[in-house]
């Protein structure tokens, strides 16, 4: 009943020089090669590789990744907020979940991976499945009380659950004073940029605090994937992590609502159809390939970033506020990152 009372809502790698000229060649000789070898198998195997393992090696930068991520999640705010207007949030999260796990089983089969399932694949499943359902469905609750560029601000305080959790379970290194300066500087922008919380409406606060709790159980999952990390490629994280949550969001939709939407208008359908197929399919399998090379902390400066792009598309698309509160905070959070990323050598006395 208390879960109920929550969810428910009405409808309405080393460096690597001149990674650009790498990947380049590492992709298009390959495809040239695969192509000529084989015409009509692009999508199969060449000589016992799939295509898709052409990005998962080391020749393919981190970097890319990173913004592939960054540019793809600065969209899904406010692809959220549209998915729901119309048939409902509910309905929204489980058919992107739905049409995000037929597009992740798709590319499972065209390129011939197996699913492992030793018990050290299905712990990862279950970290991933963590994050994918729990830290989602929250998410998308809260998005219908706050403006879509709050979302991603708000998941900019990953990083912070992040650090600590990954200090709890998997024992990195303390962070130093000048990464703790960088931390506190875009926290403090992110304070500033939803300071007026109280002028998006009575639910803002409600909103707010459901996605703090979604922010939690992201970094959780994140840190727990990282804790037990299989040796399996990026797609197959993915396909495992989404078999476990769909059945959960079906159950979580079959509970609260089961009534089919009379009609969906076009931009909730749009948007419902670019969240399962590029910001769940790609997104998660970029967000796994970068997990499984970097710290959880590092992976976590990525909502440092999403939340410049999205809080810019939330105010030219959707009419959200974006005043002097917003732009000072958006600087100190850039701020924030540069001081947390870039160390600050000291000259070498003679």
């Amino acid at each position: 009943m208390i879960a109920f009372r929550i969810l428910r809502a009405p409808r309405d790698t080393k460096r690597v020089p001149n990674f650009s000229l790498t990947l380049f060649y590492n992709f298009s000789f390959k495809f040239a090669v695969s192509c000529a070898h084989r015409p009509s198998g692009f999508f199969t195997r060449y000589h016992g590789r799939s295509v898709l393992s052409l990005f998962e090696g080391s020749a393919v930068p981190v970097a890319l990744a990173y913004i592939g991520v960054i540019l793809i999640w600065s969209t899904t705010p406010l692809a959220i907020k549209w998915s729901g207007e119309g048939p409902g949030w509910l309905f929204g999260v489980v058919s992107r979940m739905t049409v995000g796990a037929a597009c992740v089983w798709l590319l499972m089969l065209v390129t011939r991976r197996r699913l492992p399932f030793d018990r050290a694949a299905c712990v990862h499943y279950a970290a991933g499945a963590l994050g994918i359902y729990g830290a989602m469905l929250l998410s998308y609750r809260g998005a219908q009380d706050i403006p879509s560029g709050w979302l991603a601000v708000l998941f900019g305080l990953s990083p912070l659950a992040t650090a600590l959790l990954s200090r709890l379970l998997l024992g990195e290194a303390a962070l130093s004073g000048q990464r703790l300066l960088g931390q506190a500087l875009a926290l403090a922008g992110l304070v500033t940029i939803y300071g007026d919380a109280g002028s998006a409406g009575d639910g803002a606060a409600f909103g707010i605090a459901l996605v703090l709790v979604a922010v939690c159980i992201h970094a959780l999952s994140g840190v727990l994937i990282k804790r037990y990390n299989a040796p399996m490629p990026a797609l197959a994280s993915v396909a495992g992590s989404m078999t476990l949550a769909l059945p959960a969001y079906l159950l979580t939709w079959i509970w609260l609502d089961g009534q089919w939407p009379a009609t969906v208008p076009l931009p909730a359908a749009l948007s419902i159809a670019w969240l399962g197929i590029v910001a769940t399919t790609a997104g998660f399998t970029l967000y796994y390939f970068i997990l499984r090379r970097q710290r959880a902390t590092q992976v976590a400066l990525i909502n440092f970033a999403t939340p410049v792009f999205s809080l810019a598309l939330g105010h030219l698309l959707n009419a959200e506020p974006l005043g002097p509160r917003i732009l000072g905070g958006t600087a100190l959070i850039l701020a924030g990152l540069v001081l947390h990323e870039v160390p600050l050598r000291r000259r070498q006395t003679t």
